[in-house]
């Protein structure tokens, strides 16, 4: 393969999974800041697993689940977030929300795909899986 879709393939392939889930979970991010959203957290963790990205744009909270792909081969990534998985953000977000100081009118759960398979990532923004 040659040209820009040879060169990201040659990129996502010779990554580790930790290292293209850490490029999708810097794209997401970046999504978010450039729509409004302020970050304030990134790869939170505790005992019970980690929250990705959890973002405010006015009274919104935001927990983001990130799923990044390099191809189609395991179906579209937000089909890798399940019900035991929702279960699991919902609780860690409530870990979370207890730690702070601060309250939101309004908190919900949303999964951002990106797919690295083409010359150019490609996100998907889904609001309000949980």
């Amino acid at each position: 393969m040659s040209g820009p879709i040879g060169m990201v393939w040659a990129m996502t392939h010779s990554l580790s999974r930790s290292q293209i889930g850490t490029h999708g979970e810097d794209l997401a991010a970046d999504y978010l800041r450039q729509h409004g959203f302020t970050v304030l957290d990134r790869n939170w963790r505790c005992r019970h697993g980690e929250l990705d990205i959890v973002a405010v744009c006015g009274d919104l909270l935001v927990f983001v689940e990130v799923k990044t792909r390099t191809g189609q081969g395991f179906g579209t990534p937000a089909e890798a977030v399940t019900y035991a998985k929702l279960r699991r953000l919902r609780r860690l977000a409530g870990i979370w929300l207890a730690a702070q100081r601060s309250s939101w009118s309004s908190v919900r759960i949303d999964v951002i795909e990106v797919r690295l398979a083409g010359a150019t990532p490609e996100l998907t923004h889904i609001h309000g899986v949980g």
